[in-house]
């Protein structure tokens, strides 16, 4: 999976730009993701860093901890458990998953919740096409089972020739045309 770390480094980086830049005001603001505001966000997106660095590293499921304004630093960490020889092989004894699996699950998280932050925040998002084209694809054949599981909402209605990024925005349960 050697073509996935540099799709999960930029959508990091990215991601960890847009964090950077929140104001503090703005923790209260309502997001894309209706289970949180901003704050609430970025707490998840810490604690994903935290769990896939975990992952990663063939170690335990953690628990979302509370909000540590570290998020670019966790993620850090995480990439740098994936580039590990070995971090792709097999699956994982915390999640029972194939690693290359929870490595799509990772690049999906920062890619929609990037979009998530920039909306909220009113910050220019723009996700790579490669890293659209990947999470599109995976939360194709996983959309079932991820709405089973809550982690993907209701289908959001979108013209069949829009644009890669805003049909991954419908099939996981969010309208491409959100404002706050």
């Amino acid at each position: 999976m050697n073509d996935m770390m540099p799709l999960m480094a930029r959508a990091t980086e990215r991601t960890s730009e847009l964090v950077r830049a929140v104001r503090q005001e703005q923790f209260g603001s309502p997001t894309p993701c209706a289970e949180f505001d901003v704050g609430d966000l970025i707490n998840h997106l810490e604690w994903v860093a935290e769990l896939f660095e975990s992952l990663g590293c063939k170690g335990p499921y953690v628990e979302q901890g509370p909000y540590a304004g570290d998020f670019p630093e966790r993620a850090r960490r995480t990439l740098a458990a994936w580039s590990r020889p070995g971090a792709w092989e097999g699956t994982s004894p915390a999640m029972g998953l194939p690693m290359s699996t929870l490595a799509h699950m990772y690049l999906v998280d920062l890619v929609v919740h990037g979009w998530d932050l920039a909306r909220a925040t009113g910050q220019r998002y723009e996700p790579e096409p490669g890293a659209v084209w990947r999470a599109l694809d995976f939360t194709g054949r996983m959309v079932q089972t991820g709405r089973q599981r809550g982690v993907f909402g209701p289908p959001v209605a979108v013209p069949a020739d829009a644009p890669e990024f805003d049909r991954l925005l419908g099939v996981i349960g969010r309208d491409p045309s959100w404002t706050s």
